[in-house]
């Protein structure tokens, strides 16, 4: 069911993007940023610290000129790293995905200043696909999709350099406990993280 969803989404950014009108201003490009994951656990059995990861991939932006409205789309490799206490006992988890976010976004137009400098707005969903292990030492198991929700502000430098901030908040569950104990006791965490990227648009 949920590949089935991330599959719908996917065909909704391409429909979306073909259904863009002939004036729309397209941009591509690569993208690189460091990302703050804290694991957010619903127990405070459980105390997660927050750790940097780092992530990388591919940009493209739709933008409607005037209006200033538009979209971009990012297929990133994403290290989410996580450091957390159980019971005493210390537990790392590195995790890798592909994610794919889609933002609608909204540039501001400025007098003067719009040539050099252009801030935005962003909001929209993002689903991420696990490639790295699922089981934490027997603890917990990483969800191979997670979907978040990405709310976020940047600035477009000389129309090429795009420098943005976003916060991801996770909306299903990226981890689940395995352990028996933990199980019971209905422990389940979910992604919240920060993200500062730096993209060069041609």
């Amino acid at each position: 069911m949920k590949a089935i969803k991330s599959i719908l989404l996917i065909l909704a950014m391409v429909i979306g993007a073909s259904s863009m009108p002939a004036s729309a201003q397209f941009k591509f490009g690569p993208k690189v940023g460091l990302t703050v994951n804290d694991l957010h656990f619903n127990k405070s059995v459980v105390d997660a610290d927050n750790q940097t990861g780092w992530t990388a991939g591919l940009m493209t932006e739709f933008t409607v000129p005037v209006i200033g409205l538009g979209f971009d789309l990012s297929a990133m490799y994403v290290r989410r790293n996580t450091k957390f206490l159980v019971e005493n006992n210390l537990s790392k988890d590195n995790r890798d995905y592909i994610e794919i976010p889609l933002n609608l976004k909204y540039k501001f137009s400025l007098p003067i200043v719009s040539k050099i400098l252009v801030p935005y707005l962003g909001v929209g969903p993002s689903v991420s696909f696990l490639t790295s292990r699922r089981n934490i030492e027997n603890a917990y198991k990483n969800k191979s999709v997670d979907w978040a929700m990405n709310f976020g502000f940047g600035v477009q430098l000389l129309s090429h350099l795009d420098i943005n901030a976003r916060y991801g908040l996770g909306l299903t569950k990226a981890v689940r406990a395995v352990d028996s104990s933990l199980d019971k006791a209905g422990i389940e965490g979910k992604n919240r993280y920060w993200t500062i990227s730096l993209a060069y648009l041609f």
